[in-house]
Parts: structure tokens; C-alpha cells; sequence
């Protein structure tokens, strides 16, 4: 039996709690014992209290531990926002499992769900089952506990989501109206295909089917292989014309090449799997949004359940609002300020920390740079970013109340649908499309691809002596040999791979080859000391494709590009009217601030020359006042030491400090 996966499987269901499609993390203790359940049930020593309930500081480490970026660091102002984070997440799974308290959970329904996870992972094995359980810190007894909580909150959520209105017509509407990009049908085509195991055959097909007057489908019957007996009919036919196809109905290379030709025509032989084909496109059909008539009744499912989200999310709002907590550990007393304020709400420290926790460029960073560097660029680039999507979603609702848009869902989701409304009128002009295809057409760019043989001569006039008497009779690699050359085989190349010299490889994908035999010779190029000539077979040309046959995913990426600018731009306007409060920098000094004074201070050993040792820090840096601009928090003093993990060292080079992370 592999063990750790089956412990890591077993901490994973444990870690994951959903609820209205946000995760809420139970993560169970892996102290030692792990007699009991979460929250007031474990023994342990206790860190806070939460509304009575205890919450000991072995769930807590357990927590920490639980997460590579948690565990990264305790230390320094990352450290202090990874105990915020924790703290913050055991309150409120403390505050979820004590509000479903009054949910009945049956002993049955317990052990159903406890015998799905079993069977799920082979752990029906006795021995098995408690292997697993002690590799995660836990009993039977203890696991079934926290089975019992989450169920009880699940069924919390369900109880209460339970009595929410359907969506209305005029909600569903507007819904339909601002996201028609998801209601859209694919592009399809109308066509036939001739496919055929021969290249030459398949070559000689293309002659017949590009001819003046030809029956391309008389041609399919005779010669395909698939659907020979419709004619090659991609779709079945149907009052006498072939049923649409959307692209993924053809091979990759084949549905590329057949949906380029949107005013119909024959493509040319396309090589798939070792068959080629040939397609004729009678009618190209682009992409339409749906009538709101053909989708309501999914639009409707949508919109319900934003509702439902948001009836979860203003129960959770309260629950934390009215929290007592009580801190018993004065080590685990975090600050939690308010860093900004909108429409009469505060927004929490804590909701910051939370994002920059979750990102997932943060664990990346982790592993290039130590934390007091990925602490300066999480403060300086990160966190502003992620304080202005938070106004922006506590200001959302105010936003459509005032506009008065029938706008439902979490604070995210409005706010998703108030840059949606902001965009509604973006459209995309030709010159935008083909601006975009000037400027970035190497995306559509298909690089050259050869197999190569290099022959490496000693001299020049060897070398091209050989390039011009072989005739391409006999081995390349024997020949070569003869005439006195080292023969590398190349293989396989792709332009710009970096197999070959940049020489070479100029030389093999450019205009002056020689033909000869199979394939071609390449001009003489110099090789460092010596001189080489390649032999080229399989060359494929690089190739671009046309504006005609990439339109489409340009326009797409244009328009979104240009709706997300616009919606942007829009939120930014109506959240700026409410006059936001953004404290970030005070909080931030202020951390900064309580931090330092709260770190050993290190001092440096005295020298031979007698002068008594310093209270400067070890990097050099001499102590200094950091005064807290605005409000003060518990803990800050009056003159600090600055840590000398705040200063990143001078001789890191530029070229090593990752971009800032930036937010979803």
C-alpha cells in the first residue's frame, strides 16, 4: 500500500468544506493524540476563544503547517500576515461549525459518508483505514467528529439556501444581456471531405476536385475512405445537404485548415495520422449568440444560484461581524484593521491577507527569493491591487442600486456584471483586427521543421568541393566520409530550437539549397574552426497563417481585451464617486512598525580594538524611527529597530527579482 497518498487523500477531503462554490478550509489537527474533534473538542493548549469555543494552539500550528506558503515563514511582516491569515480562517470554520450546531446529524448518514471515502481509496481494510488515520493525527472517533461538522454545515448552507426566490424574468435578462459571449453557438461549417492513405493519390484527388466543374462528392463516393456512401458528407445529410459541423468534428490540423476558408472552397491535402485529406466547404456559418427564448431556462439556473451565493455570503458577513474572540495565547493576538472603508463598509486586513495567500504566483516566487524580498514586492505591487478589487466588490451593490440594474449574486459577482454593463456598448473595428495581426503575427507563425545530417570539413574548399560532386547516389553519412568529413546526425530540427549552429541553420531553412536524391544540400557555412554542408530531408517550409484564417480568435481576444478595459475603466468611475477610504499604507506602516519592535535584536559581536558591542542590526543598517502614519495598533512602540529582513541586499541583480504577482 502507498501510504502517503492515501494520508494526503485523507487531509485533502478533510481540508475542503464548499460551500457555495468558495472553499472553506477544516483542517484537522496532526498533533500528536488527535482524541477528539475541532474547535473545543481536541485537548491542546488554548490560543483563542471564539464565541466560548476554544481554539488551541496545536490547530493552529497544524494549520500553518498544512500549507507550503504558510510554512514558508514565521518571521518578519510575512510572517505576521500568515498569522493573521491563520487566525482568521480558524475563526471562521469556528464560527461555521458552531452555527450549524442545532443541525441533526445522524449516525447513519456519518457512517455513509465515512464508507464512500473508504471504498473511494481502498481503505476498506481495517488496518489500511487506521494507517491512514494516524499518518493525518487522527482517530476513528476524531474523523467522524469532523465528518459530523461538515455535514452539519453543509446542510446549514442547503437549509438556507433553501427558501431563495427563483430568479425573475427581469433578472434573468439582464443576466442574458450582459453575457451573451456565453450564450454563443460555435462556427460550423457545411462540407465534404475526401480522405485517403496515399499522398500521391491524394495529390492527384486535389488536381481532380479543384478542376472546373468537378463533383466533389462523385469524387468522395469513388475514392474515400469515411463516409464514402454519403458522398464524404462531414455531417448526415439531410433533405438532400449536408447537417452542419462544428471544428472539433475534424482532425486539429484538418478543421484548421477547412474553417479558414469562411467563403467556402477547397483546401489543400492535409496530412493527419498518417491519412490525408481533403475538404470542400460549401457554406461557412459563423458563431451566433443563442435567442434568451432558446436559453432561459439555463440563464434562469444561473442567475438562481447567484442568489443563492449571496444569501450564504450576507450569513457569513454577519456571523464574523458579531464574533466574540477572546485571545488566550497573547502569541497567536493578531491585528486586523480596517484598510479600507466604501459605502459604509469596512473592509478587514484580513480579507488582503487572504487573497495574497491563495495566489497562486506566490508559492513560485517562494522558491526564487528568501521573504523579506517577496514581502517588499507583495506590499508594493500585490496588495494595492488586491485593496482595489475589494472596494470595487464592497461597492458593487451601491453601484447597481444606484444605477438600478437588476444585478444579483456575492459582492463579486455584481461587481463582475458592473464591468459587463460598462462594456455592453465595446465593439471591435477591422483596423483594431488588423493592427492586432500586424503587431503580434508571430503567434500565427508555423516555424520551419527538417531532418538534418551535418558533414564538418576541415577547410572551406573540401567542404564545397563535396557540396558540388555528390549526386545524391548511395548513403549521405558514406559519402560524406569519403571526402574526408565528420558526420554529425542532426535528427529532427524545428527552426529556432537551438540543435543547430545559427549559421547552419540559416543555411538548412533558407532560399539556397542545392536538391539532390531525397532531399537537399545546404551552402557551406563556417563551424568554428571548421566548415559544414547539411543534408536536408522532410524540409517544411515556415508558415503564417492568412488574416482570413484567424480573424475570429483575433476578434475574440480584442474584443475581451477591450471589454475588461472599458469595465475596468467604468467601476473605477462609479467606486471613485462614492469617495472610497484606502488606508493600505497606514496599516502596512503601522505592521511594519509593531514587526520590528517585536523582533529579537540582534547585536554585533565586539572587536579586538575594544569598541563595545551596538544594538545595530547585522547587516549594518544603522536603527531607525519608523513612525506610523494614522492610526496605531496594539503592540507598536515609539522608536524601532528597522529588521534587516526589510532590506533586500544591494548586490541582488535586477534581472533575478521576479514580476510582482498580480491578482485573478
Amino acid at each position: 500500500m502507498k501510504r502517503k497518498p492515501l494520508v494526503n487523500g485523507l487531509l485533502i477531503v478533510l481540508a475542503l468544506l464548499l460551500v457555495v462554490g468558495m472553499a472553506y478550509q477544516f483542517v484537522p489537527s496532526l498533533s500528536g493524540g488527535g482524541a477528539g474533534g475541532l474547535f473545543g473538542r481536541q485537548t491542546g493548549t488554548p490560543a483563542l476563544r471564539v464565541d466560548g469555543a476554544t481554539v488551541t494552539v496545536e490547530e493552529l500550528e497544524a494549520a500553518r503547517r498544512s500549507n507550503p506558503v504558510l510554512a514558508s515563514t514565521d518571521t518578519g511582516l510575512l510572517g505576521d500576515d500568515f498569522k493573521t491569515y491563520v487566525v482568521s480562517q480558524s475563526v471562521r470554520r469556528a464560527l461555521y461549525t458552531q452555527a450549524a450546531s442545532d443541525i441533526n446529524v445522524s449516525r447513519q448518514d456519518v457512517d455513509a459518508e465515512v464508507k464512500k471515502f473508504r471504498e473511494a481509496r481502498s481503505l476498506t481494510d481495517n488496518k489500511a483505514w487506521t494507517d491512514a488515520l494516524q499518518g493525518a493525527g487522527l482517530t476513528d472517533a476524531a474523523y467522524r467528529t469532523q465528518v459530523r461538522d461538515q455535514l452539519a454545515v453543509q446542510r446549514k448552507v442547503e437549509s438556507l439556501q433553501k427558501d431563495v426566490p427563483a430568479a425573475t424574468t427581469a433578472e434573468a435578462q439582464t443576466y442574458y444581456d450582459l453575457n451573451q459571449s456565453q450564450y454563443q453557438s460555435d462556427a460550423r461549417i457545411v462540407g465534404r471531405q475526401i480522405v485517403v492513405a496515399d499522398r500521391a493519390k491524394a495529390d492527384a484527388l486535389l488536381t481532380q476536385a479543384r478542376a472546373q466543374g468537378a463533383d466533389f462528392a462523385a469524387l468522395a463516393s469513388a475514392n474515400s475512405t469515411e463516409f464514402k456512401d454519403r458522398g464524404g458528407a462531414l455531417g448526415p445529410v439531410e433533405n438532400g445537404s449536408p447537417r452542419p459541423v462544428a471544428q472539433v468534428a475534424l482532425p486539429t490540423e484538418v478543421g484548421a485548415a477547412a474553417f479558414a476558408l469562411q467563403s467556402g472552397g477547397v483546401t489543400d491535402v492535409i496530412p493527419s495520422g498518417g491519412k490525408f485529406y481533403i475538404v470542400k466547404v460549401e457554406r461557412y456559418l459563423a458563431p451566433a449568440t443563442r435567442p434568451f427564448s432558446e436559453v432561459s431556462a439555463q440563464v434562469q439556473a444561473t442567475v438562481t444560484q447567484q442568489k443563492k451565493d449571496a444569501v450564504v455570503e450576507k450569513w457569513l458577513d454577519g456571523l464574523q461581524k458579531d464574533a466574540k474572540i477572546e485571545y488566550v495565547d497573547p502569541a497567536w493576538k493578531v491585528e486586523n484593521p480596517t484598510v479600507a472603508t466604501v459605502s459604509g463598509q469596512n473592509i478587514p486586513y484580513a480579507d488582503v491577507v487572504e487573497q495574497v495567500v491563495n495566489n497562486q504566483q506566490i508559492a513560485q516566487i517562494f522558491q526564487q527569493l528568501p521573504a523579506e524580498q517577496v514581502a517588499g514586492l507583495v506590499n508594493t505591487g500585490l496588495k494595492p491591487q488586491i485593496v482595489q478589487q475589494l472596494i470595487s466588490g464592497y461597492a458593487a451593490p451601491a453601484i447597481a442600486e444606484k444605477l438600478k440594474l437588476d444585478l444579483v449574486g456575492t459582492r463579486q459577482e455584481i461587481a463582475s456584471a458592473l464591468s459587463a454593463y460598462g462594456a455592453r456598448d465595446v465593439k471591435v473595428a477591422d483596423s483594431d483586427v488588423q493592427a492586432f495581426y500586424r503587431q503580434n503575427v508571430a503567434q500565427f507563425e508555423t516555424p520551419g521543421s527538417a531532418t538534418v545530417d551535418e558533414a564538418s570539413f576541415a577547410t572551406h574548399t573540401q567542404a564545397e568541393a563535396f557540396r558540388t560532386d555528390w549526386d545524391g547516389q548511395g548513403e549521405f553519412v558514406a559519402a560524406a566520409t569519403r571526402a574526408g568529413g565528420t558526420v554529425s546526425e542532426r535528427g529532427a530540427v524545428t527552426s529556432g530550437d537551438q540543435k543547430l549552429g545559427t549559421e547552419l541553420e540559416t543555411a538548412v531553412f533558407g532560399p539556397n539549397l542545392r536538391s539532390v536524391g531525397e532531399g537537399s544540400l545546404s551552402p557551406v557555412v563556417p563551424a568554428g574552426q571548421r566548415f559544414s554542408v547539411a543534408y536536408v530531408t522532410d524540409l517544411k517550409r515556415a508558415t503564417t497563417q492568412p488574416l482570413s484564417a484567424v480573424r475570429a480568435q483575433i476578434e475574440e481576444q480584442v474584443l475581451a481585451s477591450k471589454k475588461s478595459e472599458a469595465g475596468q475603466k467604468f467601476i473605477a468611475e462609479q467606486v471613485a464617486a462614492l469617495k472610497p477610504t484606502n488606508r493600505l499604507q497606514t496599516v502596512l506602516d503601522a505592521q511594519a512598525k509593531r514587526v520590528a519592535a517585536a523582533a529579537p535584536k540582534t547585536t554585533t559581536p565586539a572587536t579586538g580594538t575594544g569598541t563595545p558591542a551596538t544594538g545595530t542590526p547585522a547587516t549594518g543598517t544603522p536603527a531607525t524611527e519608523t513612525p506610523a502614519e494614522g492610526g496605531s495598533t496594539s503592540g507598536s512602540g515609539a522608536a524601532t529597530q528597522t529588521p534587516a529582513t526589510e532590506t533586500p541586499a544591494t548586490g541582488t541583480p535586477a534581472t533575478e527579482t521576479p514580476t510582482t504577482p498580480s491578482t485573478p
